[in-house]
C-alpha cells in the first residue's frame, strides 16, 4: 500500500505551491512540506511548457528549477510509465492526467489533486 508520505503533485497543485496561492488548504500544504518525499512529473514540465508557449500561464522562471528550489525530485518518464498508460481506462483524455495516472500507480506515489477526473483510477489521492 502506498504511503501518503510519498506524493506526486498534479500541475496546478505545483504550481499554487510555487505561487503560494491560496486555493492550496493549508493542511494540503502542510502534508506536502512534511512529506518524506515529493515527486513533479516531466509530464508537468511539458503540460507547462505547453501552455507557456500558447500564452495561457506565466511563470517566473524554469520548472526544474523551481522543483529543485522547492526540494522536491523529477520523475522522469519511463517505458513502462508510458505502457501502462496504454491499459488505463480512457475515463478522461487528458494525456498529462493519464500519465500522472499511470506514474502514481507504477511507483506507488499518492497523488495530490484537485482534479475529480482521477476519481475512477484506482490509485491513492489526496484531495486539495
Amino acid at each position: 500500500m502506498p504511503a501518503v508520505n510519498r506524493l506526486l503533485l498534479d500541475t496546478h497543485v505545483f504550481i499554487w505551491w510555487r505561487e503560494k496561492s491560496p486555493r492550496l488548504a493549508p493542511d494540503v500544504a502542510r502534508d506536502i512540506a512534511q512529506a518524506d518525499a515529493v515527486f513533479v512529473s516531466v509530464a508537468t514540465a511539458w503540460e507547462i511548457a505547453i501552455k507557456v508557449s500558447s500564452g495561457r500561464l506565466r511563470v517566473p522562471g524554469p520548472v526544474e528549477a523551481a522543483v529543485a528550489h522547492s526540494g522536491f525530485r523529477a520523475l522522469p518518464i519511463t517505458f513502462d510509465h508510458a505502457a501502462l498508460v496504454a491499459a488505463l481506462p480512457r475515463h478522461h483524455g487528458d494525456p498529462f492526467d493519464r500519465m500522472l495516472a499511470a506514474q502514481a500507480m507504477h511507483e506507488g506515489l499518492t497523488l495530490v489533486t484537485h482534479d475529480r477526473a482521477f476519481t475512477p483510477y484506482a490509485l491513492p489521492v489526496r484531495w486539495t
